[in-house]
Formats: structure tokens, sequence, C-alpha cells
């Protein structure tokens, strides 16, 4: 059986299982590159599925890296967020319903929600709930019985639907809150800023260490607004311009510095009142890779693959 044409062909699916196990693109991708070793190494000839096989192989090696990625995310400077990934397009699916369904399991916040289960929770909750694999099919994935798969998945399900990002997600509202954001930060108008804004806003900044950011979550539309405005005016950010994007499946805002994204600004809204309660910026140089495409005439070789 020929290696390539199987992997290329699984490879969105195996990408989508990577990047929601790991919240990481950079990870996504180092799991693909282990797996496409293994597969290239296997003797397909007794694989009668490679699509199984493939995800399997997909699925232990995120584990083995997630449980490894706990303990130094212990020691992380300042607020963990996941990798911001480009994702103007999305698999074609039978109707708007499920597209806006299968954008939601990438979004920000829900990927913030996957962290706090355990690994084992987070690959059942994957593979079971965001594409649609049996009990069985999972045990075998997994090599674990079947009831206890069972049992991890309804455990990991009622965690995620406790704490489920339940924001309002019309395209339409998103896009006019980013419009108006994007005018109010250009013209640096504080009110406008506020007006946007929750009165219990919260906002994250995740440097890292490497760039500065602000290492505690701020509170408060006003004290939020001023964060931003403030870190926009810096000297060094002048040259730097607020672009809208689709990221995570979201409708959101990246920073351009000489036409390469920089940074990117997620945020959620409040269901009611469509203003923002939620900000997060990812300004990590080290987990801008799912930015890479921003400019180019095709997106990241992972963006499409969700």
């Amino acid at each position: 059986m020929d290696a390539l044409g199987p992997f290329t062909a699984h490879r969105r699916l195996l990408f989508g299982v990577a990047y929601r196990m790991l919240g990481s693109v950079v990870d996504a991708e180092d799991v693909l590159q282990d797996a496409w070793l293994s597969w290239d190494r296997a003797d397909r000839s007794a694989v009668l599925n490679p699509r199984a096989y493939l995800v399997r192989t997909v699925t232990n090696l995120s584990l083995n890296r997630l449980t490894s990625a706990r303990a130094t995310r212990e020691t992380y400077i300042g607020p963990w967020l996941p990798e911001p990934l480009l994702t103007e397009s999305l698999p074609t699916v039978p109707d708007g319903a499920q597209e806006v369904e299968m954008a939601e399991t990438v979004s920000t916040a829900m990927l913030v929600v996957l962290e706090s289960l355990s690994p084992l929770e987070r690959a059942v909750f994957v593979l079971r709930e965001v594409f649609g694999y049996s009990y069985a099919e999972i045990a075998e994935v997994l090599g674990r019985a079947e009831a206890a798969v069972r049992q991890t998945g309804h455990r990991a399900r009622a965690h995620v639907q406790a704490r489920r990002p339940r924001f309002a997600t019309e395209p339409g509202q998103r896009g006019e809150v980013t419009r108006r954001f994007l005018a109010a930060c250009a013209g640096g108008d504080l009110n406008a800023v506020m007006e946007l804004l929750a009165p219990e806003v919260t906002a994250w900044s995740d440097g890292g260490g490497k760039v500065t950011a602000a290492r505690r979550p701020l509170y408060g539309a006003d004290h939020v607004a001023r964060w931003l405005l403030g870190m926009l005016a810096k000297p060094s950010l002048q040259a730097v311009t607020l672009e809208s994007a689709r990221v995570n499946g979201e409708e959101s805002v990246v920073f351009v510095y000489q036409g390469a994204a920089c940074a990117a600004l997620t945020y959620d809204l409040d269901a009611g009142d469509g203003r923002v309660v939620n900000l997060r910026l990812q300004v990590n140089p080290e987990k801008l890779a799912g930015l890479a495409g921003w400019g180019a005439e095709g997106l990241a070789s992972g963006a499409s693959g969700m």
C-alpha cells in the first residue's frame, strides 16, 4: 500500500484531532510528523483500515505529548492560552448549523474548557463529541475496555457541559462588534471601547515570558479598555495595524506588522446584550505558527484541516 496517499487523504482529520487534543499548532504538526514516520515504517499490507490506524496513532501520540505538556504548563509564565489558528475555511458539512457546531468545537473558549479535562477525558471527548466515534471504536483506539471508555466519556461530557461556553455566535453580530472595535482602537476612543465591553469583562494575555504581557487576568470594562488602548499607544506598536480575521472558527482580530500577523485577539460575546465578556490576546511569538498564512495566497497547511 502506498504510504503518502492515505496519509494525505486523512491529514485534515488527523490535524483536527491533534489540535483539539493539544491546543497547539506546533505540537499538532509535530504529532503529524511523528505519525507519518510511524506510518511510513509500518507493515501497511496488514492494515485493513488506514483511517482508523492513523487516528489511533495520532491520538496516542497526542496523549503522550499532552501528559508531558501539562507539567510544563504548571511553570508557564503568566496565563496559558491555546495557539490561535486561522480557519478561513472549514470542512464542507451538510448544513449551516453543523458548520457552526464544528466551529464552536475549535473556538478558543472551548479549547480553554478542554484544558480542564484529564488527557484521557480530552481524548475521549474529542473523538466522541467532535468526530462522532462510537465508544467501541474509541476503546479500540485507546486500547481500553469499552465500559471504562464510556464512563470516561460521560464524565468528560458532564464536565464540559457544566463549563461549556454559551456565548453569542451569530456571524453578523460578531462582524459588527469587530468593526466597531477596530474603529474604536484606531481612534483611541476609550468610551467607544468601553461601550463594547461588559462591566464584568475579563482579559487574558499570553506572552509566555517572551514578550511583555499582563501576568494576571484583568477585570472590569474600565481597566481592560485602558490596558488595551495603553498597549496600542506604545511607540513599539505604532507600525502595527489591527485587521479582522476568522480565527478558531470565529470573527476575531489579528495584529499585523509588515504584512504578517504578530498577535491574535479572540473574544466571547454575551448572548444577551452582545457585549464582550472575555478577551484573549495571544502575543507569545512561539505560539503564532497558526497565523503564518496571513496575507499569503493560501493558509497554513493545518488551517483547513479542522
